[in-house]
């Protein structure tokens, strides 16, 4: 059995791509043989859970979500819990990255990261007062010295993997994207969904999930949506997810005169509420430019929801070839006017449907488990040859 060792600056109850991407790996790695233990933060009062360290954070400044966990604290435990571990895998590029790496280095292990997110990209959205030049370089040259100070990389997609590349990252690299549990999003309620809102059966629903923040992209979606509507006056669009941009999302959807055609829905229990609304769901939007993945894209198919996307980043690695899929153009108007011929068109629906299942089946859970713990193997036999390799002889 290896013994792993995950270590992060965010988990459950914080929603994200981080978050799904551990729980979903956890899951599937321990029927492999691979026993996954997290330290991640601690938010509130969550329960106790076997193989899960919360070391308590401090809230951040107009960011309710996120904690920044104590230096000392983290090292400290992080170096306790890998005493017997066989490798550590760092998952966020904040405090966990340093102590994942000090508690490799102080007992010898191999360290992992996996790079979620383009910060490039993200940056500018949230410290615009600086020019984005200084802060592109800044995120490249950060992205570059973590990457090469580890023994491997994972990145979610192939446009990451050139991007770090290009960066000048030198560490191995593997392009492993997070699967699904493919059985949560296949049996949906849809029905249901549309009751507990008092959405009626037939209307045609499209349907955005993910953080609520400007790099989604989201006013390009409300932008579209009222072309969509001259295709198809009827249709709705769900917003669901909660992010700093709510507010001024709100009101853009006002001003565009989408008052009674945008619902924002929050956050959804992914169990139980969030496989209901996929179902629910005529047709899945997304329009982010800076995707390390799209599990959601992934989600939605799974539900039989077909998908209209921009090909962008991570995105792109799923919706080539990719039947139940459309590719859409990087243009709000031609964006919507597919989307609204697709709404008014129930009989093409149907038939993406069943396609979008066969695509979604590319990406499980199991054969992406699988991949991880292959690549887990690898390292740790690089790692062990390494240590075993003489050093250079001593000057005479």
């Amino acid at each position: 059995m290896i013994r792993v060792l995950m270590v992060s600056d965010v988990y459950f109850p914080r929603i994200n791509g981080v978050s799904t991407s551990m729980e979903t790996f956890r899951r599937a790695l321990a029927g492999l043989g691979i026993d996954v233990r997290l330290i991640v933060p601690r938010y509130g009062d969550e329960a106790d859970e076997a193989g899960v360290i919360r070391i308590p954070g401090r809230r951040l400044p107009n960011d309710p979500e996120d904690r920044l966990l104590p230096w000392r604290a983290m090292h400290r435990r992080v170096r306790e819990a890998a005493a017997d571990c066989d490798l550590i895998h760092v998952q966020t590029p904040f405090v966990a990255h340093y102590a994942g790496l000090a508690a490799a280095r102080h007992h010898g292990l191999p360290v992992l990261v996996t790079y979620h997110t383009l910060f490039e990209e993200y940056l500018q959205h949230y410290v615009p007062w600086l020019p984005a030049r200084w802060l592109r370089g800044l995120a490249r040259r950060f992205s570059r010295r973590q990457c090469n100070a580890v023994d491997a990389v994972v990145v979610p997609s192939s446009a990451m993997a050139e991007r770090l590349r290009n960066y000048g990252v030198g560490a191995p690299m593997q392009v492993l994207p997070t699967g699904i549990p493919l059985a949560r999003f296949a049996d949906g309620n849809g029905a249901a969904f549309r009751a507990r809102l008092g959405i009626e059966p037939e209307r045609p629903l499209a349907l955005f999930v993910g953080r609520v923040a400007h790099e989604k992209n989201i006013g390009f979606l409300l932008d579209a949506f009222v072309h969509s509507q001259r295709r198809c006056p009827d249709a709705l669009l769900l917003i669901t997810g909660e992010g700093p941009a709510m507010d001024a999302l709100g009101e853009y959807a006002r001003q565009r005169g989408l008052d009674d055609a945008v619902r924002f829905l929050g956050y959804l229990d992914r169990e139980r509420d969030l496989p209901d609304c996929y179902a629910a769901a005529s047709l899945f939007v997304f329009a982010s430019r800076t995707e390390t993945q799209g599990l959601v894209l992934i989600e939605a198919l799974a539900s039989g929801t077909p998908v209209v996307a921009l090909a962008a980043m991570g995105t792109t690695d799923i919706l080539v070839d990719a039947p139940g899929c459309i590719a859409a153009p990087d243009d709000a108007p031609a964006f919507g006017d597919i989307v609204g011929r697709l709404l008014a068109d129930p009989e093409r629906r149907q038939a993406m449907s069943r396609d979008a299942r066969h695509t979604a089946a590319r990406w499980s859970d199991q054969a992406m488990a699988v991949r991880l713990a292959d690549f887990y193997h690898q390292t740790l036999a690089s790692h062990a040859q390494v240590a075993t390799e003489p050093g250079p002889e001593p000057a005479s």
